[in-house]
């Protein structure tokens, strides 16, 4: 809705279109239960927004006398941010508008996800690993910023949308990040947002400005990725381990595509991040078997990783390599380093996986504590029902 208002009314009336979109559900919220949901819910709510968006014009100075002027310079932004940038999606080209190189990547990126993919505060706080009141004040920040400064929210022309890309590509990379894992609810796999932020990340590698190397990289690791989505979860909605997976199951289709962006991702001598990550996702998904999984390589590449954007996350990710390489107690050890295990204390993936390295090592006592925090932290309830299983398994053992 946001994307369709803004390309009735203009990116610089972003601010207005998501104003009247949330006040279009919130009348919704309060009219439906009382007099039932309309035939067309989708329509009843556009039209609102619509109406309200009009009123909200009808409001600024001199709009009465200009209104005619003024309606045919908003419907014709549209077509002409359309001709000029050449993009073929709305909510694609809203993004570069949200990534204005005045403000910083994270904030850049912390504002699309909020105004254009809906995600909440506690949500972004999850991506970034920080507080939700630290996001709070980012964003508050944000348009503070954009309005006391008047920064234009528009299409940039052609020759300035490059500048914008990274914070795209984040935004896309943090898309499909809650799709796969989401940090709350009664799903922790959303299919639709990570074939949504495949889908849009596939169309910026076939635009100019958007292809990259890096673009193909992050399409080939959400390609290789979302292969293998479905699997992810029984048919009782429980998580399965990515060795537990059926890999005769995995979608072949999108593995091939994932393929074909691995190889054009290849082509200069750019090697970031997106490149990396998609290296590992090619060693899980083309392994005939998790025995026959490259687990040095693995290492390998989550070692460039850490030098090239350390987090505590890949750090953990590392040390399960590591643990796979070496053994369950290099794994341990591994976690154990401040580096990680302060930052990580409340991630309930951090004593999800040492609960499964005590379990190797037959310490199931230790391994039962780490499964019992973990499950008091996760919050999803697939994960909380493979989480309480692993913990039976350590009883019954």
């Amino acid at each position: 809705m946001v994307s369709i208002l803004t390309g009735i009314y203009g990116a610089r009336n972003l601010q207005l279109a998501e104003d009247v979109v949330q006040e279009a559900m919130i009348r919704a919220l309060r009219t439906w239960p009382l007099g039932g949901a309309p035939e067309n819910p989708a329509a009843w709510l556009l039209r609102t927004a619509k109406n309200l968006a009009i009123d909200q014009l009808r409001r600024e100075k001199n709009f009465l006398g200009k209104q005619a002027d003024i309606i045919a310079e908003t419907t014709g932004i549209a077509a002409q941010e359309a001709e000029d940038d050449g993009f073929i999606d709305d909510q694609l080209r809203l993004m570069f508008v949200c990534c204005h190189p005045v403000l910083a990547q994270e904030t850049q990126v912390a504002l699309a996800l909020k105004t254009l993919c809906g995600f909440s505060p506690a949500e972004i706080a999850t991506a970034f690993l920080i507080s939700e009141a630290a996001v709070s004040k980012r964003l508050v920040r944000a348009r503070q910023r954009i309005r006391d400064e008047r920064i234009p929210f528009e299409i940039p022309g052609s020759d300035k949308l490059p500048a914008r890309l990274d914070g795209v590509l984040e935004t896309l990379y943090l898309l499909f990040n809650e799709g796969h894992k989401a940090t709350s609810g009664d799903e922790v796999v959303r299919t639709d947002l990570c074939m949504e932020a495949l889908r849009m990340t596939s169309l910026l590698a076939g635009h100019p400005v958007g292809n990259r190397t890096r673009t193909h990289a992050l399409a080939a690791m959400m390609a290789l990725t979302a292969a293998r989505l479905h699997t992810r979860t029984d048919a009782a909605g429980s998580l399965v381990r990515l060795e537990d997976q059926d890999r005769a199951k995995w979608d072949r289709k999108l593995i091939h595509a994932g393929i074909r962006h691995l190889a054009e991702s290849q082509g200069g001598t750019e090697l970031g991040e997106y490149h990396l990550q998609a290296g590992i996702t090619a060693c899980h998904t083309l392994a005939p078997s998790d025995a026959e999984t490259d687990w040095p390589r693995i290492l390998m590449l989550y070692d460039k990783l850490m030098e090239l954007r350390p987090s505590p996350v890949v750090a953990l990710n590392r040390a399960f390599a590591i643990s796979k390489v070496n053994g369950p107690a290099a794994g341990i050890s591994e976690i154990a380093k401040p580096s990680i295990s302060i930052p990580l204390e409340n991630y309930h993936l951090l004593h999800a996986v040492l609960g499964e390295l005590e379990m190797k090592l037959g310490n199931l006592l230790n391994a039962a504590g780490h499964f019992r925090k973990a499950l008091s932290l996760a919050e999803t309830k697939p994960e909380r029902s493979h989480l309480s299983q692993r913990l039976e398994d350590c009883q019954i053992s």
